[in-house]
């Protein structure tokens, strides 16, 4: 780290009354955006009675994400908050030693190796979706995309990892899923300002847990009745062997929502992008054509792809589906000079680091070639699947997933913004579009 002029015993820059809370809760990434713009690269504000950290430079990043991890936890954070009620104690929301052994259990599923032999069955789902579209794309009708992209990566990763359809069930669980994401990105605060639609919010809420964890019954008892030998073995079959019901279903629905949701997002934002960039998305159609022809992409077109695979990385990191972590200090610590005390809870934004202007030329443009060589981005600037020992374990398969997905798409269809639709970010659970993602497709 860089040395520090910071006096032992100080707290780092921020307002030195409480923030407002309604107005943070109101736009948070306004709020994110504004304390390090006026305060630094490290801040430090009182909200809801406690004193809050914020980094936002590469390397104070790294040495709380991977650096000096051993003191920092995701229990007891606002992210624990939202998750665990509905995820239990999975993958998302476990820790130590229970979260090693989960980590080990299912990391051979998503290794490099194994997620390029998923490439039919993404391949298959999406050109499905395009069949599904050929009415709307002659009647020049609009497409919910971002709804459609949610289902697309529901059946793809149900289908890959866990070596379940989900058929027509997959809808509604897209519906729960919205639900779930509405309340769980919703802080409360005590006293409500607005009890009546926080208890319309918090009655979705259940009722989609309900659903969502009943589906995550059924999705087992079927895998469990199918009896899959060796042949078509999934991820699911070697947690049936090793866990209890209780766990199984909590690893289950970690899996499904957080194996879909954030390359559901990532694939929204790109298509948004393309569009608003046409001479970005006209390299990306060259590249298709002159690559694939007519014929379906595979795993092995992966490396020739490479304007598919940056306008996916550079919607991440405008647009990064996970735009925010947090941590708790389990002892104290000195950051930049600065005292951490045992149970401060420090956060790091995406959306902020994403956009650093002392590391990004152009931080708020969109420019997919940057891309192109990333071997002199410093370590933990560029965070779409997280940092650390607890970087997203689906990483590669949300890449090689959204690369194929876009290249399908692509090779197949015009998609442009209705026209004066608002598309506008919301910082939920995920960084999703407020009002959805309006599209028509246009055969090409």
């Amino acid at each position: 780290m860089k040395p520090s002029t910071a006096a032992a015993g100080t707290v780092p820059p921020g307002p030195e009354k409480p923030v407002d809370m309604a107005r943070m809760r109101a736009d948070p990434l306004e709020f994110v955006t504004r304390m390090h713009r006026e305060y630094g690269d490290i801040t430090s504000h009182l909200g809801d009675g406690e004193r809050v950290f914020m980094l936002h430079r590469p390397d104070l990043v790294r040495h709380v994400l991977k650096d000096n991890v051993a003191n920092y936890t995701k229990a007891n954070t606002p992210d624990d908050a939202m998750l665990r009620p509905l995820l239990g104690n999975g993958l998302l929301t476990s820790n130590g030693e229970e979260w090693a052994r989960q980590r080990k259990l299912c990391a051979p599923a998503f290794r490099r190796t194994a997620v390029t032999t998923f490439d039919g069955i993404i391949t298959e789902e999406t050109e499905a979706l395009v069949r599904r579209w050929r009415p709307a794309m002659r009647d020049g009708a609009v497409l919910p995309v971002e709804h459609h992209l949610t289902s697309l990566t529901l059946a793809i990763l149900t289908r890959a990892v866990l070596g379940v359809d989900l058929g027509t069930a997959g809808e509604g669980f897209g519906r729960a899923v919205d639900a779930a994401n509405r309340f769980m990105g919703h802080y409360v605060p005590d006293p409500d300002p607005d009890p009546e639609d926080t208890a319309l919010r918090r009655r979705g809420y259940v009722q989609a847990r309900t659903f969502l964890q009943l589906i995550a019954r059924t999705v087992i008892a079927s895998r469990r009745a199918a009896g899959a030998g060796a042949a078509d073995a999934s991820l699911l079959d070697a947690m049936i062997g090793q866990l209890d019901d209780d766990a199984l279903r909590d690893q289950v629905l970690t899996l499904v929502m957080a194996g879909h949701e954030t390359t559901a997002k990532a694939l929204t934002w790109t298509l948004y992008l393309l569009d608003r960039h046409p001479e970005e998305a006209d390299r990306v159609r060259a590249e298709v054509d002159r690559v694939l022809g007519d014929r379906t992409p595979t795993a092995a077109d992966l490396p020739a792809l490479e304007h598919c695979r940056r306008a996916v990385e550079e919607a991440m990191r405008l647009y990064p589906p996970v735009w925010l972590i947090s941590r708790r200090a389990v002892g104290p610590d000195t950051v930049e000079g600065y005292d951490i005390p045992a149970g401060a809870l420090v956060c790091v934004s995406q959306w902020v680091l994403h956009r650093h202007p002392d590391h990004w030329e152009r931080p708020d443009a969109y420019v997919p070639d940057r891309f192109a060589d990333t071997s002199a981005l410093p370590s933990h600037l560029y965070l779409p699947f997280g940092g650390g020992e607890r970087t997203c374990i689906g990483r590669h398969l949300a890449l090689v997933e959204a690369t194929l997905v876009l290249a399908v798409l692509m090779r197949s269809a015009r998609l442009e913004v209705e026209p004066d639709f608002r598309v506008e970010p919301e910082a939920l659970v995920t960084l999703r579009p407020k009002y959805g993602m309006r599209m028509t497709a246009r055969p090409r």
